[in-house]
């Protein structure tokens, strides 16, 4: 494992900082419901409905992309490369995230992170429509 700097862990901080209030607002508000053919299908029961995009204060990002990924339950999105650095909340529902040196479960509030480069994979393991929203950073 990489061992972190303070560079790092102090862009780490300014871009959690930055990002935690989208996600404050979106918990505040009620959670959507989509419909089964909203968004764009990337697989089998799995489709990306674009939120909005906002400019960036953190110097290393241009801007904000929230999308929220929907899954129907026992919907799968297979192992994808990152295109850009995320951080995604849990808006419903619950997961599994497979990353290459581990897996874990998520359920509703959770939040973590994906980097760019890296492969994940997640599953909706619940028994409702699961929702990931995502705020995707966008590089200057």
């Amino acid at each position: 494992m990489k061992t972190i700097n303070r560079r790092s862990a102090i862009a780490l901080g300014v871009t959690a900082a930055a990002v935690t209030p989208l996600f404050t607002l979106a918990a505040a508000a009620k959670v959507k419901k989509y419909g089964p053919k909203e968004g764009k299908e990337i697989a089998p029961g799995v489709r990306v409905v674009e939120v909005g995009t906002g400019n960036s204060d953190i110097p290393a990002y241009k801007s904000i992309s929230i999308v929220d990924v929907v899954f129907q339950p026992g919907a799968a999105a297979p192992a994808m490369v990152m295109d850009n650095d995320m951080v995604c909340t849990i808006t419903a529902g619950e997961f599994t995230i497979k990353k290459a040196d581990k897996q874990f479960k998520l359920k509703e509030g959770d939040m973590y992170t994906c980097s760019k480069g890296k492969t994940d994979e997640a599953a909706n393991t619940s028994k409702v429509v699961g929702i990931h929203r995502m705020a995707v950073l966008i590089p200057a």
